[in-house]
């Protein structure tokens, strides 16, 4: 899914046109550090699990935790993919914070993956769509898969 808003924001805070990838970022923490904090907002997602009883902590105990919620947001259409790309980059916000190496990565035009230590990239936004309209793959199972990558 494509992020208008970040492509935007990366411009305005000195990356050029082309530079949309984070690799500037790599050689600049407090511009990586601004930009996974972005990311985490994921705020729809953290509010509708709040309703739920589930405060979202960045942990991969909360990926299993949204993975048993029951998918009360299928109610919505209009809804679901705001939450499915807010799951995404929640996972990829507990990917970050929690298995070493891995970091964010924004494709030119926006697109946010995650890069693990090893070089492979996670569509992370993607699992979330795909984790909110059909239930798989579980966002636990995405994480498990990074951890051991």
């Amino acid at each position: 899914m494509n992020i208008p808003f970040l492509d935007n924001w990366l411009r305005r805070h000195g990356a050029d046109k082309e530079e949309t990838d984070l690799a500037a970022a790599e050689n600049d923490p407090e511009r990586a550090a601004a930009i996974a904090e972005l990311l985490s907002e994921c705020e729809l997602l953290r509010v509708r699990a709040g309703q739920l009883g589930l405060e979202l902590d960045d942990s991969p105990a909360s990926l299993t935790a949204l993975d048993q919620l029951p998918p009360r947001w299928r109610d919505d259409p209009e809804e679901l993919p705001w939450l499915g790309n807010d799951a995404g980059l929640y996972l990829g916000t507990v990917i970050v914070r929690t298995v070493p190496g891995a970091s964010w990565h924004i494709w030119p035009g926006g697109h946010p993956v995650v890069r693990l230590a090893s070089g492979r990239e996670i569509g992370v936004v993607e699992a979330g769509l795909d984790w909110a309209v059909n239930g798989v793959p579980e966002l636990s199972q995405v994480y498990a898969e990074a951890a051991e990558a």
